[in-house]
């Protein structure tokens, strides 16, 4: 069932009415604000009344007798009147932006939490920039529901009690008149709602996939640069640049024919009351003070109503940001932590799986009745050609992903009745590229250990041979190093990875050929910081560079999902089998 699409029945405006009511619950926590507000807008509802009836009182007892003696006094109440609704109008606008802000911020937190708690399958099926796009932009359009969609609806429909409640007391002849063109009101606002609402999830989505590609094409600025690509990149940014604008046009033609509209046959109902009003003046059925003050008041009457038309635009706009929030919020992670999941403590490193098999699709196989095990303090290596399976080893191990057969036990636990926090913590990663945050070089390594001091922090760097080039920068261990490393060698790099996971002190490390890819006489320091990394410690290496192999304890060789060698290097080599083709192949290159 699509949002804003007409329903059968009627119902098509149910879900976003659905929406709106969830919104609103995030009001709980602060139903003082609200209060506050509300009373506020209560009050200056009333006082908004007044003003067209001292107008009245002006007239008749002060223009047509020619008498002046109370003049002063009616002007020294408007003024009153004035002052306190810009006092309390002030003291609304603070109340509710109060209560906007400290909405909006619990909703954007709840948002990038469950951001954190969803799996990697979730991030495998949408783009950074796409998912960047509803923490911000689509949680900050839901403040147009809070500041400018329910306050306002409150204080329009405040304002019309009040004023319908008075032009009936005044002339209630002349208030039925006044009523003529709601019903035309009435349905215009239906069917733009139904038109609308569609096309703001379609602006929406636009928004997201704009967003998507200008964090792709800024993120490989330099592969843009490096091939010559920006035509090609500008060219790509324009088309979803001008779909977005395109679909922006057809919502504002779509408001640019209601709106006038809207005023327009509000605006009959004025020639009415104009048309009757006058009428009854000349005839004495009513006072020229009372006319005047009736058109103030109906003036009043139809600028809620007006309000209100374009709050259903604005909310239309909120609330379908409000669904692309939602889908986040409603998202169900695939791996989650099991019913009594225990909570492991230091573990020794012991490493079984059993009969693992895994597919990312269910038409797609990726690991077949994989078995091995890793005692504590072993050096096992993963090998085998591009696809073979190696890296989904390593994320079935972490609980990227669940096993879809068989199973994966850390010191005789399966690791599915652990909890994903405390398995993650036995475990340490780096990477061949490993990510760095757009921070200091310390809080790059505090990832490691949060809670680490300066001196263990120094002490990591220094066992990883980072501590020389870190002091030689110019605000030492303090330099901000751009996103990604990007100020650092990709030696640097390494070396601040090793330094990280050794602050961490795991178990178990994960090591995906770290030493690719820089000069000798770095490969040598990350060489030996890797050493101190890995001593007395479950190694698992993704092997890229068999050349490097001669020291470990075993070699697991895999193709298309199956191991189909084990043993260590010089044995594999003499069997002649698919490590020996691939070490003489790289050889030979």
């Amino acid at each position: 069932m699509t949002p804003g699409i007409p329903l059968p029945g009627g119902a098509w405006y149910k879900l976003p009415m659905r929406l709106l009511l969830r919104v609103l619950t995030y009001l709980s926590p602060y139903r003082g604000l609200a209060a506050a507000t509300l009373a506020c807008a209560m009050v200056a509802t009333l006082v908004d009344l007044a003003p067209p009836w001292i107008i009245k009182l002006v007239i008749d007892t002060v223009v047509r007798p020619g008498d002046l003696g109370p003049l002063p006094w009616l002007m020294m109440s408007l003024v009153g009147i004035f002052v306190a609704r810009n006092l309390l109008s002030g003291a609304r606008i603070w109340f509710n932006n109060r209560l906007e802000q400290s909405v909006i911020y619990d909703l954007r937190k709840a948002v990038y939490e469950k951001l954190q708690s969803l799996s990697v399958r979730y991030y495998d099926q949408r783009a950074t920039g796409e998912l960047v796009s509803r923490v911000t932009s689509d949680t900050n359009n839901l403040e147009r529901i809070l500041i400018d969609g329910v306050e306002s609806l409150v204080m329009a429909g405040l304002t019309l009690v009040g004023i319908t409640a008075v032009l009936f007391a005044m002339h209630w002849r002349l208030a039925l008149l006044a009523f003529i063109p709601i019903p035309f009101l009435i349905v215009g606002a239906s069917g733009f709602t139904r038109r609308i609402h569609g096309l703001y999830r379609i602006i929406r989505r636009e928004s997201g996939q704009l967003n998507a590609v200008l964090q792709d094409q800024l993120s490989g600025i330099r592969e843009v640069f490096a091939f010559n690509r920006e035509a090609h990149a500008a060219a790509r940014f324009d088309a979803h640049n001008r779909a977005y604008a395109r679909e922006q046009l057809r919502a504002a033609r779509v408001w640019s024919l209601y709106s006038p509209t809207m005023v327009f046959l509000g605006s009959l109902g004025t020639l009415l009351i104009l048309w009757v009003g006058a009428r009854e003046v000349v005839a004495g059925a009513m006072t020229l003070g009372e006319l005047v003050a009736f058109l103030s008041y109906l003036g009043l009457f139809y600028v809620p109503i007006n309000q209100i038309h374009s709050v259903n635009h604005m909310l239309q706009h909120a609330l379908a940001s409000g669904e692309r929030v939602f889908e986040v919020l409603d998202a169900e992670p695939d791996v989650i932590d099991r019913p009594g999941a225990a909570t492991l403590s230091l573990a020794s490193g012991r490493i079984r799986f059993e009969a693992v098999s895994f597919a990312y699709r269910p038409d797609v196989p990726v690991l077949h009745d994989v078995e091995f095990t890793a005692e504590p303090g072993e050096k096992i290596a993963l090998v085998g050609p591009s696809g073979a399976g190696k890296s989904t080893v390593i994320k079935l191990l972490l609980r990227y992903y669940d096993v879809g057969a068989g199973r994966i036990l850390l010191d005789g636990r399966d690791i599915r009745d652990a909890t994903l926090a405390s398995l993650r913590d036995q475990i340490g990663i780096v990477a061949q590229d490993p990510f760095l945050f757009n921070g200091t070089v310390r809080e790059n390594l505090l990832f490691g250990r949060l809670d680490a001091t300066a001196a263990e922090v120094e002490a990591a760097a220094r066992a990883a041979h980072a501590h020389e080039f870190i002091a030689a920068m110019p605000e030492g261990y303090d330099t901000r190093i751009g996103e990604r490393g990007v100020k650092l060698s990709g030696g640097q790099k390494q070396r601040v990875a090793i330094a990280r996971a050794l602050l961490k002190d795991p178990p178990i490390i994960i090591l995906d050929e770290a030493t690719s890819n820089v000069d000798s006489e770095t490969e040598a320091k990350i060489h030996d910081a890797l050493e101190r990394l890995i001593k007395g410690r479950t190694t698992l290496i993704i092997a890229h560079r068999l050349s490097t192999l001669r020291s470990v304890d075993r070699l697991i060789v895999l193709d298309h999902g199956r191991i189909v060698e084990t043993g260590r290097h010089d044995e594999l080599l003499a069997r002649g089998g698919l490590y020996a083709a691939l070490y003489d192949a790289q050889a030979r290159v």
